[in-house]
């Protein structure tokens, strides 16, 4: 309040423009080093006005965030409710499930974010049914793929609640989203390009992959970075001539497949397929079908050093106190959905999987 007291009448002479740096935000360095990502203005307002368009945000809205400021997911939050209006409640984290579910009810809160470490938490608690959630509008997971299991729990336990999967990455903020009127139909998908973006799925060769084809998604738009702080190499691979002359598009390094209806499904990070046996797997894929395992609350797949295989496939566990599950059933589990190559060699359970600040699973930890 003294701060505002002592403050001009007038707002001081802008100075900036659209296209000038706004902020650095640092990626979460899940898969290698940190990268400082230069984000103009533009970006910021673009993706504000995008997100908050298909959220249908109202000035009306009571936001929770539990999400670093200093990651995008979390700085939307922010920068969305600035936007459209209404009112932001900042909590410190997510450490334990239980005060957060208690929070969104005593805040009245019409919208939460959160990734798939933090909805797994909230769907371990025995007495989540029974939160007065009533004011609930939506939820949100981005950061990496919720599984389809989990999703479908969410949908049971808070069927008023609309929930919206999306993806995106710090380089663009957010790429994708669906409607949350097809999150039964398409449980799988991460969804349709936002407002003002063109996506598509490239070949290794540069050609645009066909319907169902894996590839990598490609980002074009004002949301894409202008790149990465101080560091050429990495932008210059990130940041490729685009269609028109003169303009760049994000290379995402993520594999994705897309079908008829343009709707995308993500495959993985292409530094994270497993190459075992002669054959790719993809550690979504297995994730989900042992996220199925009743008393399995969180789950992360990973390729290990193996002297028989070269790279063998290991998951590691969290299952709920008590559950008596074993890494047969992980394994039988696996095998009833998938193909052999697929099923886990090594079984570990653990305590907790190693996180990110911004809440990912730190998987070069685990190897």
């Amino acid at each position: 309040q003294e701060a505002l007291a002592g403050a001009p009448s007038e707002a001081p002479e802008r100075r900036a423009i659209e296209l000038d740096l706004a902020t650095l935000c640092w990626t979460s360095g899940s898969t290698g080093e940190s990268k400082g990502v230069m984000l103009t203005h533009q970006n910021l307002r673009n993706s504000s006005a995008a997100i908050g368009a298909y959220l249908e945000h109202t000035a009306d809205d009571v936001i929770l965030c539990v999400l670093p400021l200093s990651h995008t997911y979390g700085l939307f939050q922010l920068l969305v409710t600035h936007a459209f209006g209404g009112t932001v409640v900042l909590e410190k984290g997510f450490s334990m499930p239980w005060p957060i579910v208690q929070k969104l009810a005593d805040e009245r809160a019409t919208g939460f974010a959160g990734v798939p470490t933090i909805f797994a938490s909230m769907l371990s608690l025995k007495n989540f049914a029974k939160a007065d959630l009533s004011a609930l509008r939506y939820m949100t997971n981005a950061a990496y793929g919720l599984p389809a299991p989990q999703l479908l729990r969410l949908r049971e336990l808070l069927p008023n609640v609309s929930f919206f999967a999306m993806y995106g990455q710090t380089e663009c903020t957010r790429v994708c989203y669906l409607p949350p009127s097809l999150a039964l139909e398409r449980p799988s998908s991460v969804g349709i390009a936002m407002p003002n973006e063109e996506l598509w799925i490239e070949r290794e060769d540069g050609t645009r992959a066909e319907p169902g084809e894996v590839g990598e998604l490609v980002v074009r738009g004002p949301n894409v970075m202008r790149g990465y702080w101080k560091n050429p190499d990495a932008t210059a691979r990130a940041l490729r001539p685009g269609p028109l002359p003169g303009e760049v598009v994000l290379h995402t390094g993520d594999l994705f497949k897309m079908d008829e209806e343009r709707y995308l499904y993500f495959v993985a990070r292409k530094d994270d397929i497993i190459k075992t046996r002669g054959e790719k797997v993809s550690p979504l894929e297995v994730e989900s079908v042992i996220c199925k395992v009743p008393g399995v609350i969180e789950v992360a797949v990973v390729g290990v050093p193996d002297q028989v295989l070269g790279v063998a496939v290991k998951a590691a566990v969290v299952k709920a106190e008590g559950a008596a599950v074993t890494a047969d059933d992980v394994r039988k589990k696996v095998r009833s959905e998938l193909d052999e190559v697929a099923v886990p060699k090594f079984v570990e359970f653990m305590d907790a999987l190693p996180k990110t600040a911004s809440g990912k699973v730190k998987k070069s930890e685990l190897i």
